[in-house]
């Protein structure tokens, strides 16, 4: 069974929550303004496209070549969701972790592939909410381009709304990290009903 509210929760809390992404594009914005950030905006799509992809591929063939391998991977992401909760929930609004010059697309594609956060969105997401329901390759590509376009989207409202943001988050951290952190223990403990 297909459970898509959980599905999109946990789609955008990640999405939308500080990371790499989310930061450098809201600091590039902040820094050059929004038009010149979408270059490197747009790279980060093309590059977590291509992440995507391969993870879900991955993820496939793993799924398919090891049923066993099914609790493992629902164990897994439940520990990782609960982990990303502590995260969130210890996380602020400190924007020093953004401060780079790039701001072009071949910056934000490269950015991608070493972004730990991805890997882990795309296996989570593939194997916990996908892969146990969908099966044939038409639906896993059309989920692997819902999950780069919901997956970047972030960084794009990061980079829009820049600076509200900032103010929105240092006057209000505890209280959007709480209700961001008690979302994602909802997703884990939804695994295991």
């Amino acid at each position: 069974m297909f459970h898509l509210s959980d599905f999109l929760i946990y789609c955008f809390i990640t999405a939308y929550t500080p990371g790499a992404n989310n930061l450098l594009s809201m600091s590039n914005a902040v820094r050059l303004g929004f038009r010149k950030s979408i270059r490197f905006n747009f790279g980060i799509l093309a590059g977590f496209s291509v992440v995507m992809a391969v993870c879900t591929i991955f993820s496939a063939a793993l799924y398919s070549l090891l049923p066993k391998v099914k609790p493992v991977m629902q164990i897994a992401g439940g520990v990782y969701m609960l982990y990303l909760a502590w995260k969130v929930l210890r996380s602020t609004a400190d924007l020093d972790a953004g401060q780079k010059d790039g701001a072009g697309f071949l910056s934000g594609m490269i950015l991608q592939f070493f972004n730990p956060k991805i890997y882990i969105y795309a296996i989570t997401t593939m194997s916990l909410y996908i892969l146990p329901v969908f099966h044939s390759p038409g639906a896993l590509a059309g989920f692997a381009v819902l999950l780069s376009l919901i997956g970047a989207s972030g960084s794009f409202v990061w980079a829009l709304f820049g600076a509200a943001f900032c103010n929105f988050f240092s006057r209000h951290t505890k209280a959007v990290n709480l209700v961001m952190a008690l979302l994602l223990v909802y997703c884990a403990a939804v695994l295991f009903i």
